[in-house]
């Protein structure tokens, strides 16, 4: 791969405005810039019909003036188009952080969760999960603990009341341990208050209006554990990723789907731990070392694209163990 700076790569980064898909190309693109000089820029696209007359045109306006790029990275798939169009006019890799809703051989990289299954062709790398830009390093002290807490969700019912009873009970039963209780924007209203009426002496609550962007990632560095509603799997992914013991409180599934089936994979592989009321989770629950996508990914990337002596390869990708 030849690159237009002698000393930096150059990556273009589409987002779509979703936290989430802008989540996972941000981590990708923060571990490749912790290995080696880089060069990002990110730009927003929109609509879908667009990058389908830029790509029978043979133009891209979203890319003018900027330096031409070596990689070109995308989540969700109103950037899939883009990605294309891009290459096209520009030149440089693409890399998709899903399962394409095009066919993965149209990209030259697709990062896969493992719990999509995917059987098809194409350069596929499978990841635990989605990628996340947190970066583990923290105290993580044995006497701090954070639980997040949900709410309703495609994959999970809400029972306010088993996870009343659960919090209780965790905070009971680790009376060394103080708790600090968060919220997310699809937690029910009420939740907060009636958790606060049950004053836990090693409970706080900060509900997310009190927190800002970075607020889950110091607390993950400063807390041994965190206990995550299981409709949060993202969270889960997070806390795994800075190197925190995870907990997951129970919730009602709907039924049988890929989420559900990676979050128990996640438990029976013993990345994570379920509650239990008699406590048996308490031997269980540890940090688990190693499990960096993001970082994996990078060097991926950089072992077999951005070494100047090796050219990007075409050949199948290893999978998971």
């Amino acid at each position: 791969m030849s690159t237009n700076n002698a000393e930096n790569i150059i990556i273009w980064r589409l987002t779509d405005g979703k936290p989430g898909h802008q989540s996972q190309s941000l981590g990708l693109v923060n571990a490749l810039k912790r290995k080696m000089p880089c060069e990002s820029f990110d730009i927003p696209v929109s609509g879908r019909l667009q990058p389908v007359f830029d790509l029978l045109s043979t133009t891209w306006p979203a890319g003018q003036g900027l330096p031409l790029p070596d990689l070109i990275v995308g989540a969700g798939h109103r950037t899939h188009l883009h990605m294309l169009a891009a290459k096209k006019v520009y030149g440089g890799q693409t890399i998709v952080l899903m399962q394409p809703s095009l066919p993965v051989s149209f990209f030259d990289l697709s990062l896969i969760p493992e719990h999509d299954y995917y059987q098809g062709g194409g350069n596929v790398l499978e990841t635990r999960g989605v990628l996340n830009p947190i970066h583990a390093a923290g105290e993580h002290k044995k006497n701090e603990g954070l639980i997040m807490i949900g709410g309703p969700s495609k994959h999970c019912d809400w029972n306010e009341s088993q996870l009343i009873s659960q919090v209780t009970q965790l905070c009971k039963q680790n009376p060394r341990i103080h708790y600090t209780l968060t919220t997310s924007p699809r937690t029910p209203a009420n939740f907060a208050t009636h958790m606060l009426g049950f004053k836990l002496d090693n409970l706080t609550i900060v509900p997310f209006e009190e927190t800002d962007r970075n607020w889950v990632a110091r607390q993950l560095a400063a807390c041994y554990s965190a206990w995550i509603s299981e409709d949060s799997v993202s969270m889960v992914y997070e806390a795994l990723t800075a190197k925190t013991a995870v907990g997951i409180l129970n919730m009602p599934v709907k039924r049988d789907n890929r989420v559900s089936r990676g979050l128990s994979k996640l438990v029976g592989d013993g990345y994570a731990v379920r509650f239990d009321s008699l406590g048996h989770y308490k031997s269980r629950l540890q940090p688990v070392p190693g499990f960096m996508e993001s970082e994996r990914c990078a060097d991926w990337i950089m072992k077999n694209w951005l070494d100047a002596a090796v050219q990007p390869q075409t050949l199948p990708i290893p999978q998971l163990s």
